[in-house]
């Protein structure tokens, strides 16, 4: 049974996300967070956020495909944006909900750091996903 995801009453309607996400007994697969690495290990999108946050999504992607997962398994997602502002949220935003997809949209959360292990990384993403 695939994951679940709700918006109870009494909590505000989330745009690109679920509150909760309710996933049954299964196998999961936990992607380590993803930068904007191309298989070359070259940065793609110096300086562009939207370059960068397609390129990670592009990484998410292929490692589900290696555990036999898709981005409309995954139940859970914490995306890291250095410098964090509500224009660059609104970019992230973009991205990822175009990326999985109509909905429902997986349990998520954005973080601002002020820095990540590269300088010129401008943001990371990990997420969960269900096997079953």
């Amino acid at each position: 049974m695939p994951a679940q995801a709700h918006n109870p009453p009494g909590l505000s309607m989330p745009a690109g996300y679920s509150h909760i996400t309710i996933v049954p007994a299964g196998r999961q697969v936990h992607v380590s967070g993803q930068v904007a690495l191309d298989a070359a290990r070259e940065i793609v999108g110096r300086g562009d956020l939207a370059a960068q946050a397609e390129q990670v999504y592009d990484n998410i992607e292929a490692a589900l495909a290696g555990a036999g997962a898709r981005l409309t398994d995954v139940f859970k997602v914490v995306t890291y944006v250095v410098d964090l502002t509500p224009e660059k949220a609104a970019v992230v935003r973009a991205v990822r909900n175009r990326r999985l997809g109509a909905g429902p949209y997986p349990a998520a959360t954005m973080v601002g750091v002020t820095g990540l292990v590269d300088p010129a990384f401008l943001i990371e993403v990990e997420v969960i996903a269900t096997l079953d």
